[in-house]
């Protein structure tokens, strides 16, 4: 996949209380072959990962947060935040049109995303599955859903 950054704008993706070292490796090493610009970490269940075998942190950068307060107040200028929960409020990504500049945030799965995530996300994003999906697979699927997507909203 080429991805030209001018055209694409920008996206960073990162979970919030991540469960497992697992899923946070897996998640960056997708992000890398998709395109982020950048991976991030909220709260204090980060771990270095040895899932991340194509060495994503080293090859973009990464942001760890303290608390959502921290994360919120350090979102680039003129991103959208993009919940990605299974919520009623939620739009089915099939229709989503993904912003040009945006960030995407994953709660984990014992979790989901905090109450204060969710009030303050610009869009909330869910697919079509019975049941909730392993974090990873789930930000998979939206970033090949942007790369998909031609046209982004402004």
């Amino acid at each position: 996949m080429k991805i030209d950054t001018l055209e694409q704008g920008f996206f960073g993706i990162g979970i919030q209380n991540g469960k497992t070292p697992e899923n946070l490796g897996v998640l960056w090493r997708s992000a890398q072959n998709m395109g982020a610009s950048y991976i991030f970490t909220i709260g204090n269940r980060y771990a270095k990962q040895a899932c991340d075998t194509h060495k994503a942190v080293g090859a973009m950068p990464y942001f760890h947060y303290e608390s959502f307060e921290d994360f919120y107040a350090h979102l680039p200028k003129g991103a959208m935040l993009v919940g990605v929960e299974l919520t009623d409020e939620a739009v089915p990504l099939e229709s989503f049109k993904h912003p040009r500049r945006c960030v995407y945030l994953l709660g984990a799965e014992d979790h989901g995303l905090s109450n204060e995530a969710i009030e303050k996300a610009h869009h909330l994003v869910k697919f079509k599955s019975t049941l909730s999906l392993n974090v990873s697979v789930a930000g998979s699927i939206v970033m090949y859903d942007r790369g998909l997507k031609t046209e982004f909203s402004t």
